[in-house]
């Protein structure tokens, strides 16, 4: 069981694809009907699911989160709804006064993985969904307990051949938001990774850090796959190995490195000699996505277009195609 805490570092941004979210939580908070959050492994969905119990519901009501995928089945379901009582009622579910369930009413209860929920506990919050009502010690008490899930953006195909309830999805789906991976989002990334950075030395008690242009075109650049969590893994690794004020990509580069290393992963010649192959590269990929045109290339490297040349000569990068 877990409390608000303090704004939604997920929401962070001004990208179109974020603004869209930000508007739908607006106007998704309020209502008294479930809520759906779907997003790839990675992304802050707690966050979301906080923010529209924080915009929805009264400052003292409870938030009450559980991860359907953490522990066995059983001990999720005792979690949730306690332990069974040993006259099962017939009219209406019957919790335990310790479950996640009877915390959470008057507020928000938030179920996280919601589709590794089992057939039978999916079938019993469907009811207790719809009867609003749950019996605690044999008498019937009103929930008022607000429902927020996330799931994969395989619920839909889960739902289709039967494996996750359509009567708990519907309930569920009042408001549905798909949260968008980082790379659908990249002009929001920079400003993602400066909250994360200001976040982590708050809570370390370590002065205000921040990134140098160059560094945080770096950290645009890259896609990302494990979202929020690998950008947020990639900074506290930064916070806690450096100790200048400002970030270069040479402060950058080991975190990196260490989040992309495979297992399988065999060292071929030195430092000065791997950074070139990834400096290389990285300058490679911001020419194709810049369609090879050296302006744009050079301003979101953070370098003079002259700088850029001399650099792709030094590099070994083709210059037949560079053209503005």
């Amino acid at each position: 069981m877990t409390r608000p805490g303090d704004g939604a570092v997920e929401l962070v941004g001004r990208s179109p694809a974020i603004t869209r979210i930000q508007e739908l939580i607006r106007r998704g908070a309020p209502l008294e009907g479930g809520a759906l959050i779907t997003a790839e492994p990675g992304a802050g969905v707690d966050a979301v699911a906080r923010e529209l119990h924080l915009r929805g519901r009264p400052s003292s009501s409870p938030y009450v989160a559980i991860d359907c995928a953490a522990g066995n089945p059983v001990s999720v379901d005792r979690l949730l709804f306690g332990e069974p009582p040993p006259i099962v009622p017939t009219d209406l579910e019957a919790v335990a006064p310790d479950s996640c369930i009877a915390a959470a009413r008057g507020g928000t209860l938030f179920l996280q993985n919601v589709t590794e929920l089992r057939a039978s506990a999916q079938a019993q919050l469907a009811r207790i969904a719809r009867d609003g009502e749950v019996r605690i010690d044999g008498a019937p008490v009103a929930t008022a307990v607000r429902l927020v899930a996330s799931a994969s953006p395989e619920i839909d195909a889960d739902v289709h051949a039967h494996r996750f309830r359509v009567d708990l999805y519907r309930r569920l789906s009042t408001v549905r938001i798909d949260l968008p991976p980082l790379r659908d989002r990249p002009d929001d990334v920079p400003a993602l990774a400066l909250r994360l950075m200001e976040d982590r030395c708050a809570a370390d008690g370590r002065p205000p850090r921040s990134f140098t242009q160059a560094a945080l075109a770096l950290v645009g650049a890259l896609t990302w796959p494990g979202n929020l969590a690998e950008l947020r893994d990639a900074v506290e690794r930064v916070v806690a190995d450096g100790r200048d004020d400002m970030i270069q990509i040479e402060h950058l580069l080991p975190a990196l490195q260490l989040r992309r290393v495979p297992k399988t992963f065999v060292p071929s010649g030195n430092l000065r000699e791997a950074r070139q192959r990834f400096e290389r590269d990285y300058i490679a990929s911001v020419l194709q996505h810049h369609d090879w045109r050296m302006a744009a290339a050079a301003q979101t490297l953070g370098i003079q277009r002259p700088n850029l040349y001399r650099k792709a000569r030094q590099l070994g990068i083709p210059l037949v195609r560079l053209s503005d």
